[in-house]
């Protein structure tokens, strides 16, 4: 019986003499490497794509052809500081938040080729 005691201390020889523990930059480093993999998966394309959506938003002028996020197709008539009319039917105008606004016709086309060359 013996035997088996002194075996299992053998397997065990930090939880015998007490261990160290490890410094703090080691025991903080997993928690490090999932908020670098969180900032680079999702926080910072997160950022990237509000920051194109605002500089879109602003760019909004009479004439444009735009597309809502709730699919609504139509033309810019009238713009605001907060607000747009589009014209989405023969004398159908609606007033719009320009933050609804998903994308304008024509400008992903532009965006598209803008990316391709860069590449």
């Amino acid at each position: 019986m013996n035997f088996f005691a002194t075996e299992a201390l053998a397997f065990a020889p930090q939880a015998a003499a007490g261990g160290e523990q490890p410094g703090i930059l080691a025991q903080m480093m997993p928690i490090i490497l999932i908020f670098v993999i969180f900032w680079f998966l999702i926080i910072r394309p997160q950022a990237k794509k509000a920051k194109a959506h605002q500089k879109l938003v602003e760019a909004l002028k009479v004439g444009d052809e735009v597309v809502t996020d709730s699919g609504i197709h139509g033309q810019v008539v009238k713009v605001g500081d907060d607000v747009i009319t589009v014209e989405i039917a023969a004398k159908v105008q609606v007033k719009l938040d320009r933050a609804r606004v998903g994308m304008v016709k024509g400008l992903e086309k532009a965006e598209d080729k803008d990316s391709k060359s860069e590449k």
